[in-house]
């Protein structure tokens, strides 16, 4: 199987980020990230505090006998806490750790849908000269009369904390 790098870099500029993408709300803002990073969608149930754990670590699940570890989107993204609804689930998606893939948690205010999106609707992040590292935003997509912010889930985390999450589910 080819590398995935060397499949992008073979894709006319901006086909690289096309597919297909969960999308999920934070507040009132759309986000996505790509359908093939999600293992399954669930509704809330009860996380495991993990004391001294970063903020944004809401704490673990046991999902089919393995442990999990679950952030908060919300709090990474520095927006404020409310309280859980209905709507309220974790995206499980896997990502890459020093000792392989890795399931995550991903808590969010609700999933939305699955949009297929070609290279024409997804514009470059604009800059918004804050100084701010937003190397985990993918683009912008123009989906109908809105705008959804697409992520890639392992530029989330830095390296440290990824490494962290792997030592909560040994």
């Amino acid at each position: 199987m080819k590398d995935q790098a060397v499949i992008d870099r073979a894709l006319p500029v901006g086909q690289e980020r096309a597919g297909k993408y969960l999308t999920f709300s934070l507040a009132s803002e759309e986000f996505g990230i790509r359908v093939l990073q999600v293992r399954e969608i669930m509704g809330l149930q009860d996380i495991t505090f993990v004391p001294q754990a970063e903020p944004h670590i809401r704490g673990v699940i046991n999902l089919r006998g393995k442990v999990v570890p679950v952030i908060c989107l919300r709090t990474k993204f520095g927006m404020p806490k409310i309280e859980s609804t209905q709507r309220t689930c974790i995206i499980v998606v896997q990502v890459r750790g020093e000792d392989g893939l890795m399931l995550m948690g991903v808590l969010v205010d609700s999933v939305s849908e699955v949009v297929t999106l070609n290279g024409s609707e997804i514009e470059d992040t604009p800059e918004f000269g804050t100084g701010q590292d937003l190397g985990y935003i993918l683009g912008m997509a123009k989906v109908r009369d809105s705008v959804k912010i697409l992520i890639d889930i392992e530029q989330i985390l830095t390296a440290s904390e990824i490494s962290g999450l792997e030592r909560l589910r040994k």
